[in-house]
């Protein structure tokens, strides 16, 4: 047909161009919403499925496995595998539910060109022992170097080919980026958070999008640290008080159940 207009957009993108030889269609009818009530704090909400996604901080090896640089540190690291089994449960039913799962990690350049002196005082407090880029001798791996061990998601959690990954090289996720760009594309207004630690990577993560105008709702099941507990307290309390809301993973299977 000469006149058939041809789709431009990237897969799964919230808004997809028209085209053809003589014309350019930019108006093209966002996605039906597919809304979803979830019980949460400090109040339930009700999200919008097609644009929603869950985004998974920090489950890697050197922060939550065994020979890791957290446990290479003599740090309890075994805090951070509590959002596994939640993990494990939920993000399969997210994907069926046609939500994008968004795995942002540490991933650093073998030449920490980007880390200035005060990102690599944050994990070489002294000056002395194992910091970015260095080699563990649990593990021999460069911490949270790109591509590395020590940067992989642990082996429990499965990414499949259609989940995205965006590598970090700050506390924030948002902090030089693709993410923001990643999430307006697919359209996403509301972003479901998880990972470790809970009052680090994704407090501060959390907080930039607000920032930038989203929806925020913490998975408190989902989330964890090797912080003391009042830094939890403090972060669920924030959250709730000034940057989103609370919830876990069984009240979001429960609505999706219902959906």
């Amino acid at each position: 047909m000469v006149n058939k207009l041809h789709s431009l957009g990237a897969p799964r993108a919230g808004h997809v161009w028209g085209a053809n030889a003589r014309h350019v269609d930019m108006a093209a009818a966002p996605a039906r919403p597919v809304p979803v009530a979830i019980s949460a704090a400090p109040q339930n909400i009700t999200i919008d499925l097609k644009r929603s996604a869950m985004i998974v901080i920090d489950m890697q090896n050197d922060f939550c496995a065994k020979n890791g640089w957290v446990d290479h540190l003599g740090v309890d690291y075994t805090p951070d595998r509590k959002p596994i089994k939640p993990l494990q449960k939920l993000l399969p039913v997210l994907r069926q539910a046609g939500v994008p799962i968004i795995w942002v990690n540490w991933g650093n350049r073998p030449d920490l060109a980007n880390m200035p002196p005060n990102q690599i005082h944050l994990y070489k407090p002294a000056g002395t022992g194992i910091g970015l880029g260095e080699l563990p001798p649990t593990s021999g791996a460069p911490v949270l170097q790109k591509d590395s061990w020590g940067a992989a998601v642990v082996d429990e959690l499965d990414q499949k080919a259609e989940d995205i990954k965006v590598d970090k090289h700050r506390i924030s996720g948002f902090w030089d980026t693709p993410l923001d760009s990643i999430l307006r594309n697919l359209g996403v207004r509301t972003a479901l958070f998880s990972g470790v630690n809970t009052d680090q990577c994704v407090l501060h993560s959390l907080t930039d999008a607000n920032f930038l105008g989203y929806g925020c709702v913490l998975v408190e099941d989902c989330c964890a640290t090797t912080s003391p507990d009042f830094c939890t307290e403090a972060t669920i309390w924030n959250v709730k008080k000034c940057f989103g809301f609370v919830t876990d993973s069984g009240k979001i299977l429960k609505a999706l159940k219902k959906k």
